[in-house]
């Protein structure tokens, strides 16, 4: 955690771009996803890219050294489904502990030879917790308001899992992320205080929030500030957006959210909004001006990539980052 520190002091630093953006190049069909290990198992598996951290090990390593080659300080962990609720689709559950566990290991391992080579700028990993795919505040049926998918208890139980696999792994920071819903996000953080009281451990906390369109609220409906308020009661490192909206759109909702919090900031926006295909057309050069407009302002320490983003994205990024300073904060002077 101290190196973590002392690097956000220094300078801005660089989160990887997008997995499933990468991964798709490789074009995996059902049996690459399958592997020998699970090649006559009942369900479909093509598509669950956590899968590939346990059938295609190589492809995830080569993915994390191509961000870290880019620039990237921080890569984060091929787990964003990796919770007993997201592997019900693929009737995995009881893969979830080793999922994580290797997924964070291979990080690692990336991470470390990376350091190992430039010790004065070291290389952490964040593990990747995401939303689920079910909200614990909304129904998801129009003419049942009251109804819910999910209960906070079952989302506590499983995160807390996800938790401690990606800490027994080996990641330096945890990275509660693409948040639609802040009542599945606190779940999240609960379970994360419950692993550090048990354990004794104390391991640096990222939030990031989802703004899903114009209205500027996330999908549970709350305003920037709203959602910072709900989530302050942890001691967090950073909080900050990402996903939904390209980097342009995103600003706005970063500066009230930067004159808002003493927490570190942080963003990793798509490259550009969908278009009618579903694909990101917005060019590294393209998104490196437009984040260098959150740079001059001094908006943000943690700047990377989501939906769309590859390593020519992070690279030019990175390039860009370098030459301004953090934006300034109180909570660790």
């Amino acid at each position: 955690m101290s190196d973590l520190l002392q690097s956000l002091q220094q300078r801005i630093l660089v989160l990887d771009g997008a997995m499933g953006t990468m991964l798709q190049r490789y074009k995996f069909s059902e049996e690459d996803f399958r592997g020998e290990r699970f090649k006559d198992y009942p369900t479909s598996l093509k598509g669950n890219n956590d899968l590939l951290s346990l059938t295609q090990p190589q492809a995830i390593a080569d993915v994390h050294r191509l961000y870290f080659e880019a620039g990237a300080d921080i890569v984060e962990t091929n787990t964003f489904s990796g919770t007993t609720i997201a592997m019900a689709d693929y009737n995995m559950e009881d893969l979830v502990y080793e999922l994580n566990y290797e997924s964070a290991k291979i990080a690692k391992q990336v991470a470390e030879e990376f350091t190992k080579a430039t010790p004065n700028q070291p290389r952490f990993v964040a593990g990747s917790i995401g939303p689920t795919n079910k909200t614990a505040s909304m129904s998801p049926d129009v003419n049942k308001p009251e109804y819910r998918a999910i209960t906070f208890e079952e989302l506590r139980i499983a995160y807390k899992q996800q938790v401690e696999a990606l800490i027994d792994g080996g990641v330096d920071v945890l990275l509660v992320e693409t948040i639609f819903d802040t009542l599945n996000a606190k779940a999240a953080l609960f379970a994360i205080e419950e692993v550090k009281e048990e354990r004794q451990i104390d391991i640096p906390i990222m939030v990031s929030g989802t703004i899903t369109d114009a209205s500027g609220r996330t999908l549970s409906g709350q305003t920037v500030e709203a959602f910072l308020t709900s989530i302050s009661h942890v001691p967090l490192l950073s909080v900050g957006f990402n996903c939904a909206l390209g980097a342009e759109q995103l600003k706005p909702y970063l500066q009230r959210l930067s004159n808002e919090t003493d927490f570190y900031t942080s963003a990793h926006p798509n490259a550009g909004l969908p278009n009618a295909f579903g694909e990101y057309d917005q060019s590294p050069k393209q998104m490196q001006q437009l984040i260098e407009d959150y740079l001059k302002d001094g908006l943000i320490n943690i700047i990377g990539g989501c939906c769309g983003t590859n390593p020519e994205h992070i690279k030019a990024i990175a390039e860009v980052a370098q030459n301004y300073q953090p934006r300034s904060t109180k909570v660790y002077a």
